[in-house]
């Protein structure tokens, strides 16, 4: 059985209460038995995180990084072994997985160079009185509370724990009941690398339980959360309570313009690849095509075609394109905000259905589905129904367009696809989103800069770029009059 990890301990539930994980690509076998973590449990990590807190936070920066360092180098060595875990939590083809270990890698190096830019006295500027120095000194919050969702489990939180680390924060990791194996691998590094006992913690289980008195918990300074809109709003209003800082990583309903001069090729490549990447489970995934109705139907033939020649199976199984969702209600849910579309009047291009022949029938394995002709008003071209849909919406000229992919509440991403560079420059400076793309696809970023959502899509100093580690921190201001 899977064990917590509190003040350098594996150990069980104080109320030796478990829950099973299983395969999403096969429903009867159970991949994990893992701890119902309780209140008492996570008051004992929040209490390790905070006495550590002080002999890590005044740790010397160098020293921080280079038990982080080690924790990277362990992490590349261990690739193969935490890619193949994801698939089997997860769903997600091996590709996928291997991509979403290298990106971890790549925001780890990130952020460690990063801390040892900014963390301590890091700015000083001309100041009006002769004999006097002034600079910032950028300091940690504390304890911080990190969220992560079952999409990425392994990515975002490292993306999370990183900075705050490199900051001189402590933490306490409560991961997605989905997948906590991935996030268990994560601690695991940390612990082998060396740190000392409490400064990473890790708790499992539900998050109305655990991620409730993570929030909750005065002694928490910071709450880092990637998920739902509906669960992020709602940390936020409790959080407000103990005056804690938020940062939110929600929901998005991103959109891919595509014009009529556009390389429609490339453009559809584009839209499938993100659009059905991890089964469309991706924050970042495309699921609205807004299309000039001059190419609307080559467009659409297109997709379809390129759809058609996709591989629904085990995500370990090399020749499988796209794996299952992950787990039981997930697939339900996409398969009701199907049948919605289809009653509201949106068209079936392709796919649709539950996947069950060829040894499928026990997992959660849904076709790679496309919708034509759907309007701005239905329900599946507002909400994220997170699967592996795509909606291609016609459009009259750029302006409906940009109309179009802005009447959503959500802001995470867009992308456009054109030869016009005044309407791609027009595009990105009207675009309602935090991350803008011209002739890519909406998921294309690099850690150097911030993963920022506007409106619904995200709250609070962004993950990623310089704001990573901003978050975790707060500034002091020192005056020395030196010459009296």
């Amino acid at each position: 059985m899977n064990k917590i990890f509190i003040d350098g301990k594996w150990g069980d539930s104080e109320s030796g209460q478990v829950y099973l994980h299983r395969n999403p690509a096969d429903l009867t076998r159970v991949t994990g038995t893992w701890p119902k973590s309780t209140v008492k449990d996570t008051r004992a990590a929040i209490d390790a995180a905070q006495n550590a807190f002080e002999s890590w936070s005044r740790l010397n920066v160098f020293k921080r990084a280079e038990y982080l360092k080690k924790a990277v180098q362990i992490m590349s060595d261990r690739g193969e072994e935490i890619a193949s875990l994801i698939t089997l939590e997860n769903g997600k083809i091996l590709a996928e997985a291997r991509g979403e270990v290298n990106a971890a890698i790549n925001e780890a190096h990130h952020h460690i160079a990063e801390g040892l830019r900014v963390v301590g006295p890091h700015e000083s500027r001309p100041v009006s009185q002769d004999g006097m120095l002034a600079f910032a000194i950028r300091r940690p919050l504390g304890v911080a509370g990190i969220i992560t969702p079952w999409n990425f489990p392994f990515n975002v939180a490292s993306r999370k724990m990183f900075p705050a680390l490199i900051a001189g924060c402590t933490g306490v990791l409560k991961p997605a009941q989905l997948t906590p194996g991935a996030s268990a691998a994560l601690v695991k590094l940390f612990e082998e690398a060396g740190l000392p006992p409490g400064v990473v913690n890790f708790v499992t289980g539900s998050g109305s339980v655990a991620g409730e008195e993570l929030v909750t918990n005065p002694a928490v300074k910071a709450i880092s959360f990637t998920g739902s809109t509906e669960v992020g709003t709602a940390i936020n209003a409790k959080a407000g309570a103990t005056m804690t800082r938020t940062q939110l990583e929600m929901g998005g309903k991103n959109a891919t313009v595509v014009l009529a001069d556009a390389n429609l090729e490339k453009a559809v490549e584009a839209i499938c690849l993100v659009g059905y990447l991890c089964s469309g489970q991706l924050c970042t995934s495309t699921s609205r095509v807004i299309v000039e109705k001059k190419v609307y139907d080559q467009l659409l033939d297109l997709m379809v075609r390129r759809v058609k020649k996709m591989v629904v199976g085990v995500g370990s199984d090399p020749k499988t394109t796209m794996g299952p969702v992950c787990g039981e209600q997930q697939m339900k849910d996409i398969l009701a905000g199907l049948e919605k579309a289809k009653r509201e009047g949106a068209r079936l291009a392709s796919g649709g259905n539950r996947l069950t022949g060829n040894g499928l029938d026990k997992g959660c394995f849904i076709e790679p589905t496309v919708l034509a002709d759907v309007r701005s008003e239905m329900f599946i071209a507002q909400e994220e129904v997170f699967g592996p849909i795509i909606s291609v919406m016609p459009v009259n000229d750029f302006d409906e367009a940009i109309e179009v992919m802005n009447n959503v509440k959500y802001g995470l991403s867009s992308s456009i696809y054109t030869n016009d560079m005044e309407k791609a420059l027009t595009f990105i400076e009207k675009a309602d989103v935090g991350l803008a793309h011209v002739n890519l696809h909406t998921a294309a970023r690099e850690p150097q800069f911030s993963l920022a959502g506007v409106k619904m899509s995200g709250f609070g100093i962004p993950e990623s770029g310089h704001t990573g580690i901003e978050f975790f921190t707060e500034h002091k201001v020192a005056y020395i009059k030196y010459r009296l």
